[in-house]
């Protein structure tokens, strides 16, 4: 197999992949938390794995992708009158919903999302509500091991027994004191150390989601629950993990530190994070106006592929700075790129990738997914002097990474209305008999129906015309 770097922010280096298994890769992505629809920052996040996941795929590699739901204990602050909430459990009191159908509403629509965006499906979505016992014997071992203490409010994470603390963030505990004090939730007042983080929270009397525990009733804490379903279905010591870079600190931090608690062993191997998305330059927030899901962007009439296009514009590393225009002349450029692909695809059956064409996607996919150099290197093939039937079937082969649906539009493209057919045998016969205005006449009222006549040697074909 060819060799693929990735840039690992435990070491802060780009580093040659090495699977533990041979051909084998287990991922595990930080998916949403289920309580609304999940805003298109998340997703640039969610494709950035895709791409990673596609990459492996590519290159000869067997995956296994592990992709939580969180839908329950994601724990967040009301800075109004500093209190703790969870999300899921606040939006169901004002939607008058449980809960339970909180979750599986906006779980479903979260699917759905990823389903436009051609992102390939995990091979599990584990939901938090369905692993509390796996968390509940974790954070026991973490007791029995000396790294946790139990209080009044509940069970927290000694960080100052786990001398690697910060090894991933940086955040080091002699840098921790005052960082930590400005952001300390007032409702865990109880805790030894500022630092020291939930894994098990004592419940409420009114509180409506709650399980029982060795310390009362109660539920998981939110880092507690990525390291016991990652575990449960990768094992202790797996490939890669996933998220933005808004997990690095707390969230991955902390998972780091109670999985190598626990088990004594090397959690994981590459940590992968991707950079934050802006909005007109800005950071998403609902006060400010600009936060967008998929169904806005459907809404407003663009394809959501054009929204994946945009986002390998980019580094998965850097951040993108997302406007409506910037969104427009992507899509116009994969309009550009199916217009070319449906051109080809009217000329004839590909007959195959051109040896070496394919070097330079590899080099560049395999490089830390250099998205944007991918790119350049599709549009440098579409505009080289290559057979057409050769640049059909690499783009066809690219888009194995690309997740375009290339191949999906050209056949899509081939099968034309029977009306139009009929126009085309109509136009046919008029250029026979040598009636040029009718023929451009018909041309035309087959391109008002969204097709392009293209006249070759063995008779008229068809091109579907982008977003018509």
């Amino acid at each position: 197999m060819a060799e693929i770097f990735l840039t690992n922010t435990l070491s802060r280096k780009k580093e040659k992949f090495v699977p533990i298994k041979k051909d084998m890769v287990g991922i595990y992505s930080c998916g949403p938390t289920v309580y609304r629809d999940i805003h298109i920052g998340n997703f640039r996040t969610y494709l950035a794995a895709d791409i990673l996941k596609r990459v492996l795929i590519y290159n000869g590699y067997k995956v296994k992708h592990i992709k939580n739901i969180t839908d329950v204990g994601h724990m967040r602050t009301d800075p109004e009158h500093a209190k703790a909430f969870d999300p899921v459990i606040a939006a169901a009191l004002k939607e008058g919903k449980t809960p339970q159908e909180i979750a599986s509403e906006y779980t479903k629509i979260f699917l759905e999302d990823e389903k436009a965006l051609n992102i390939i499906l995990a091979d599990a979505f584990p939901k938090a509500t369905e692993h509390v016992q796996e968390m509940i014997e974790l954070t026991k071992t973490l007791l029995e091991k000396g790294f946790a203490y139990e209080t009044e409010g509940g069970v927290y994470f000694n960080v100052k027994k786990f001398a690697p603390y910060g090894k991933l963030s940086g955040n080091t505990l002699d840098k921790m004191d005052k960082l930590l004090e400005a952001v300390r939730v007032a409702t865990e007042t109880d805790k030894k150390d500022s630092a020291d983080f939930a894994l098990w929270k004592k419940a409420e009397p009114d509180r409506s989601v709650k399980w029982d525990s060795p310390w009362g009733e109660g539920f998981p804490g939110w880092h507690i629950e990525c390291s016991a379903m990652s575990m449960k279905y990768l094992g202790e010591h797996f490939d890669i993990h996933s998220g933005g870079e808004d997990n690095i600190f707390p969230h991955h931090e902390d998972e780091i530190a109670q999985s190598e608690a626990a088990t004594g062993k090397k959690f994981v191997n590459y940590w992968l994070h991707s950079g934050f998305l802006l909005v007109d330059g800005k950071k998403m927030a609902r006060r400010e106006g600009n936060v967008y899901t998929v169904a806005d962007i459907i809404k407003k009439g663009f394809n959501p592929l054009a929204f994946r296009y945009l986002t390998m514009t980019a580094h998965y590393r850097s951040r993108l700075n997302f406007t409506w225009e910037a969104l427009e002349a992507a899509e116009n450029a994969l309009n550009n790129l199916y217009r070319e692909v449906t051109g080809y695809a009217s000329e004839g059956v590909p007959k195959g990738p051109c040896a070496g064409c394919g070097e330079k996607f590899l080099e560049a996919v395999n490089n830390d997914m250099d998205m944007p150099a991918a790119v350049s290197v599709v549009w440098e093939l579409v505009k080289s002097n290559k057979p057409t039937s050769t640049k059909l079937a690499t783009l066809y082969k690219f888009d194995q990474v690309l997740g375009l649906d290339l191949e999906k539009v050209a056949k899509e493209a081939a099968k034309a209305p029977k009306e139009v057919s009929e126009l085309v045998s109509k136009r046919t016969e008029a250029r026979l008999q040598n009636d040029f205005a009718t023929a451009d006449k018909l041309r035309q009222e087959i391109k008002e129906k969204g097709y392009e006549v293209v006249d070759t040697p063995e008779g008229p074909k068809l091109k579907k015309i982008p977003n018509k």
